[in-house]
């Protein structure tokens, strides 16, 4: 049931396009290619074991984590925001 100017389905339509624009960000950030022997932030060798696991890997596992945690500080911006927060 919609109400005011919103057409039936419209929550979920944007629930889906939310949905959406996070798995396309996810596969743009997955790494590529050959992995690397030595990490190219900081140039420690990276382990057979990791390079295995994750193909295409290009940090050692303490650039990774500091990465991880920086994207983790921008990656709750909705860019579309919710009627909620509109309101507030």
């Amino acid at each position: 049931m919609a109400t005011g100017w919103a057409g039936d389905g419209a929550v979920q339509e944007q629930i889906d396009a939310t949905v959406k624009d996070a798995i396309q960000r996810a596969r743009s950030q997955l790494p590529r290619g050959e992995s690397l022997e030595r990490c190219e932030e900081c140039d420690a060798p990276i382990p057979e074991a990791r390079r295995k696991a994750v193909p295409g890997v290009r940090l050692c596992i303490a650039c990774q984590q500091a990465h991880d945690e920086e994207q983790q500080a921008f990656s709750g911006y909705n860019r579309r925001g919710s009627k909620d927060s509109q309101l507030r």
